[in-house]
């Protein structure tokens, strides 16, 4: 299984800072990086073994975020993906398109095909670093 990795914080200033690039009906997704659940639970309890159980009813292996229908009207930026309406033509419209590049037709963006991955090392880090404000588990 996979997942996207954001803190608390992030998705914060994420929301915040696309306050002031919104014009109306579109949906932002960060750019962020992907960890494998088995590479968290290394991170977490290196010493420990476990056992895979398999995936359980409801849940997906995968995360999910721009399917590939979206594709026609998603455009990509530096730090971010933005779906643009499709109603009135304004997944076309120049303003709120604003330097974007139009993604691949068959774009998709799921924590399984994503370029940017934490490791065990980053996750590690990442633990360590925000011990204070995760506590002892």
């Amino acid at each position: 299984m996979t997942r996207f990795w954001i803190t608390l914080q992030q998705g914060v200033d994420f929301v915040l800072t696309n306050f002031e690039r919104m014009y109306g009906g579109e949906i932002f997704i960060p750019k962020i990086p992907s960890m494998r659940i088995t590479d968290l639970t290394e991170s977490l309890a290196p010493k420990f073994s476990y056992d895979v159980i398999g995936i359980r009813p409801g849940e997906k292996l995968h995360e999910q975020m721009i399917s590939a229908e979206d594709a026609p009207h998603t455009y990509e930026y530096a730090e971010h993906f933005k779906v643009l309406p499709a109603i009135y033509n304004w997944s076309r419209d120049l303003k709120r398109i604003s330097g974007g590049k139009l993604v691949h037709p068959n774009f998709s963006y799921a924590s399984d095909n994503n370029p940017e991955w934490m490791t065990v090392d980053m996750l590690t880090h990442w633990i360590t670093q925000n011990q204070e404000k995760i506590g002892n588990f």
